[in-house]
């Protein structure tokens, strides 16, 4: 980051930041009026047993993008802010995206008391890290006069290799819900009660697993049972308790639901067929969040200029740009990644694609640089 001409600071949550600074001298605004930022970047960690890939591409293109302005001596009307988030996939304490909520405002203070797997809290692990929790509060860029937030991913996807496309335009970003079930039957020797009389736990769950899939599937949404525990776990034992998960995830909200709705009715029919309890547990909620249609417009023209086609595409996974939305208006731009491979030592992004990538945001800053100008002029 210094090297590319930016200034550096790490904040107290441990996001990494540099910042490339406008051209004061060509800027319309009156001097008591603060210049806007646009941010760029994406989150430097990732999960065991990962790829080189998710997350940092982003972090590096970004500061690709700045090397070249540098190298150009090209400055813009407003300041290019890049950032690594410090957390973004939740690892090592019970919670995602830590870094940029204290970015968006939205630090929680019984967070410090999380632990890891070594019961180390996480306010111990900022202070090992040389950083003051009690400063968490100055990360919030949430007041500040934000041109908005773009994002470069790997697509984790095979959309793009199918299409033969280096990039991709993301149209938003799904939102997701998790539900905890639990289904409550009547343990039994395996060997002596009769099927008919039974009130197996585990059967009902398998039933409901198969609903789950056939209800996705028909209205065009995912939907996945990622995780069953049975008690008493036995092998000649009638399973009287099941725990299983549920992720469902849309770019539209109101389709969430109208198919959870589906799903709930199905689980107690199902339930009240096998004479079994059944409880839900909702406890993730992340509305979807729509990228802006003005970043996505200047997305478009770069990606013209560069004589490919514009292929636009909603992402499944979750992202820091869907935080950031909530402070700015934000965009994505995936990159194609071979086999749609991500979280695995496999992953790749050729070099040739990250330069498209690149290339289109250069181009449109060119863009949003000139539309600024352009609304200065007009004041």
């Amino acid at each position: 980051m210094q090297t590319a001409g930016m200034n550096t600071g790490v904040d107290a949550a441990g996001n990494l930041w540099g910042r490339y600074p406008a051209n004061v001298s060509d800027h319309f605004t009156p001097k008591f009026v603060p210049i806007p930022t646009l941010i760029l970047g994406s989150h430097l960690d990732t999960i065991p047993n990962a790829g080189k890939f998710d997350g940092i591409l982003g972090v590096v293109c970004a500061i690709e993008v700045i090397t070249r302005l540098h190298a150009a001596q090209k400055t813009l009307p407003f300041h290019i802010d890049v950032v690594g988030f410090g957390d973004e996939e939740g690892v090592r304490f019970p919670a995602s995206m830590l870094g940029c909520r204290a970015v968006c405002g939205q630090w929680q203070d019984e967070w410090f008391a999380l632990t890891d797997i070594a019961g180390i809290t996480l306010n111990e692990a900022l202070v090992q890290q040389g950083l003051n929790p009690a400063e968490i509060v100055n990360a919030s860029r949430a007041n500040e006069p934000l041109i908005g937030y773009w994002e470069i991913h790997m697509e984790q996807g095979p959309v793009l290799e199918n299409t033969s496309l280096p990039v991709g335009i993301v149209s938003a970003i799904a939102g997701a819900r998790r539900y905890t079930i639990t289904l409550e039957g009547e343990a039994g020797h395996a060997g002596t009660v009769p099927m008919s009389l039974r009130r197996d736990a585990l059967t009902a769950a398998a039933e409901l697993v198969l609903a789950i899939e056939k209800i996705g599937c028909a209205q065009g949404i995912v939907a996945t049972v990622g995780h069953i525990q049975t008690y008493p776990n036995a092998v000649n034992v009638i399973p009287a308790h099941v725990e299983c998960t549920l992720d469902i995830r849309s770019v539209d909200d109101l389709l969430i639901d109208e198919v959870m709705n589906l799903i709930t009715t199905a689980s107690h029919a199902i339930a009240t067929k096998r004479s079994i309890g059944i409880q839900w547990q909702k406890y993730h909620d992340a509305p979807a969040k729509h990228c802006a249609p003005k970043f996505r417009q200047l997305f478009e023209h770069a990606i013209t200029q560069l004589n490919l086609p514009v292929c636009t595409l909603p992402s499944g996974a979750g992202h820091d740009a869907m935080l950031m939305a909530d402070i700015t208006d934000m965009a994505m731009l995936f990159v194609r990644c071979k086999g749609g491979i991500s979280h695995h030592p496999d992953e790749f992004v050729a070099a040739e694609d990250a330069e498209v990538a690149v290339q289109t945001l250069l181009l449109a800053l060119d863009e949003l640089a000139f539309e600024y100008h352009r609304s200065e002029e007009s004041i």
